[in-house]
């Protein structure tokens, strides 16, 4: 995939997960403040347990997709492929949006499914675009292997 294709998708990726973050905080934020004030309990928690660990748990959650546009942005300013580290992480990040979207569809809807299936897809796609050998040459120019005959 071209360098005019590959940089754009990962800015945009970037730009979507750091947009995903602050609602999933805001989102965990609202759902906490609605746990604390109805004085809800799980089979006997403490309401200001389960309200604390949602903030801590969309707090996590929030950073960890900041990481990950931070990752995608680094590589399209880079125009590089992600580290070794750098694609597990948004692997992970893949995998997790594709199981959210499963869960999703049954809960929330088909507008949040296609949402995550979206950004599933950007992730994808830029991995894809910065696979193996993308920092050679389009030539061939400067690679070790001779060429076929």
């Amino acid at each position: 995939m071209s360098t005019v294709v590959r940089r754009p998708v990962a800015f945009v990726a970037a730009i979507v997960l750091f947009v995903e973050a602050v609602g999933i905080v805001l989102i965990n934020g609202v759902l906490a403040t609605v746990v604390k004030n109805q004085d809800m309990s799980l089979a006997g928690t403490d309401p200001a347990v389960v309200s604390g660990g949602t903030w801590v748990m969309g707090g996590v959650f929030g950073v960890y997709l900041l990481l990950c546009g931070l990752l995608l942005l680094l590589a399209g300013v880079r125009d590089r492929a992600p580290g070794r580290l750098a694609r597990i992480v948004l692997i992970v990040c893949a995998v997790v949006h594709g199981v959210l979207g499963a869960l999703t569809v049954g809960l929330v809807g088909w507008a949040a499914f296609a949402f995550l299936m979206v950004v599933l897809g950007l992730i994808v796609l830029t991995l894809v675009a910065y696979g193996a050998g993308s920092d050679e040459p389009a030539d061939g120019a400067g690679t070790d292997v001779p060429a076929r005959a």
